[in-house]
């Protein structure tokens, strides 16, 4: 069964630390990581190497939603995350594969998302459309520098 491969790239004002967090926290990625019209639920998220999560994000128009989890492989403190992916849908078998590595630059840092084995079902358009809505979320979210 044929899977496509999504590549995307973005300089995000802040710090690699902070974005990586984003990518660890239960209550930030559910902020950033659905797609505009979607919500996320994160059922668990144990941010390890070897540890697992779960999450569901639900169409917020017609209240249908998906599943999915996986399989943290690595986690190098903002640098890079590599997790696997995994659709609790039969009708999107498979598992994916992300990667995201981050690389400071002189304004701030510059983030790489390879996403590899997304199921034939989905048009990869739709993936990259979906990573580029939930990038301009975290960046939204990251970016300001809010005195506490």
């Amino acid at each position: 069964m044929p899977t496509g491969t999504v590549r995307l790239h973005r300089v995000i004002r802040a710090p690699a630390e902070r974005i990586y967090r984003a990518f660890l926290q239960p209550e930030a990625i559910a902020k950033w990581l659905p797609p505009f019209g979607f919500t996320c639920t994160v059922h668990h998220m144990n941010a390890h190497v070897g540890g697992t999560y779960r999450m569901s994000f639900i169409n917020f128009r017609s209240g249908n939603g998906h599943a999915f989890g996986g399989t943290y492989q690595e986690l190098v403190p903002g640098e890079r995350i590599r997790y696997t992916d995994s659709f609790e849908n039969p009708n999107l078998p498979g598992t994916m594969q992300t990667t995201i590595e981050f690389a400071p630059c002189v304004c701030g840092t510059e983030v790489s998302v390879v996403q590899e084995g997304v199921p034939e079902a989905i048009p990869v358009a739709f993936c990259y459309l979906g990573w580029q809505e939930s990038l301009v979320q975290l960046a939204q979210l990251v970016e300001p520098e809010i005195p506490d």
